[in-house]
């Protein structure tokens, strides 16, 4: 694997930690509307598909951001989402299923050990955004970075409480919170959050950008006056930021899911902010721009 790229967002460092890449669905497959109209798009993007164009290629990683130079934060480790995980059962996943990936291998060449992690912000609660916030340790799952606090939204760890929601659709979600999310609960390690645009820790807000899950978050960083924003699933392709209409299986609220797309898009365009990504392959981070009312996506140097 070639030397991760490290960002520079203000004062603060940012660098993504791969778990894996899947290529389980075809185009039509992950998207329902795709259609030969939408095939030119490709040509910007060869780097997401398969070699045969019929496949689409997601990565699954967190983002580490490093805010050493920020004095009022006292050099801190932030991992936002934590990937599939390892040695999980997810048979409704099988992409998912008793993964064995060198994620913390990864996370180490970065310099970044489990115990120097400060905090954990999660986007949402699925089961590729919070995989790692385990590991098995003496056949239980114990907290991967003991040391951080976990940042996420209240209402979607209440909503996965809730048996009324436990249907097909959400079955891989309940059960990946009972070894990923409830061991963290009990251990006290967990601060949920209300997802209201407000910053919960110094430099990082969390807005509203729901459709996907039931309380889906993007965060945003600011540092000496640039910007990042942490997309989590908004997008799973970059086509869809050229074509904001092309809907995943996994978006489950049409409107609302279109109606948070487009804030992100626009608060990217906006504010001038690098936009990082949960799932585009490539180097998963980049900008977006706008022109005669059409986005487009340029991924950032590998």
């Amino acid at each position: 694997m070639s030397p991760t790229p490290v960002y520079t967002v203000g004062n603060a460092k940012v660098a993504r930690v791969t778990d894996c890449e899947i290529d389980a669905f075809t185009l039509s497959d992950l998207l329902p509307d795709w259609g030969d109209a939408h095939v030119p798009l490709l040509d910007r993007l060869p780097m997401t598909v398969s070699a045969d164009c019929q496949r689409i290629v997601l990565s699954i990683h967190s983002c580490v951001v490093w805010l050493g130079c920020v004095v009022w934060l006292g050099g801190k480790i932030i991992l936002i989402d934590t990937g599939a995980g390892n040695g999980k059962s997810r048979p409704f996943a099988p992409y998912f299923d008793q993964l064995s990936t060198p994620y913390l291998a990864r996370l180490k060449a970065l310099g970044v050990t489990p115990e120097a992690v400060d905090y954990v912000l999660h986007t949402h609660l699925h089961v590729d955004h919070v995989g790692w916030n385990t590991r098995l340790i003496d056949r239980r799952w114990a907290p991967t970075f003991p040391n951080a606090r976990y940042l996420f939204s209240a209402k979607e760890y209440a909503f996965f409480r809730d048996p009324a929601n436990s249907d097909n659709r959400h079955r891989t979600s309940f059960q990946t919170q009972q070894d990923s999310v409830t061991p963290i609960v009990e251990a006290g390690l967990a601060d949920m959050i209300i997802v209201d645009g407000q910053e919960w820790i110094p430099g990082f807000s969390f807005h509203s950008t729901p459709g996907h899950s039931a309380d889906h978050a993007s965060i945003v960083l600011e540092s000496a006056g640039a910007k990042a924003l942490f997309s989590g699933d908004v997008f799973h392709h970059p086509v869809q930021v050229m074509a904001p209409h092309l809907l995943s299986i996994f978006d489950p609220e049409r409107e609302t899911t279109l109606t948070s797309r487009i804030w992100a898009l626009d608060f990217a365009v906006d504010e001038g902010a690098m936009l990082f990504s949960a799932h585009f392959a490539a180097s998963s981070a980049g900008m977006v721009s706008k022109r005669d009312g059409e986005y487009s996506w340029t991924f950032a140097l590998q």
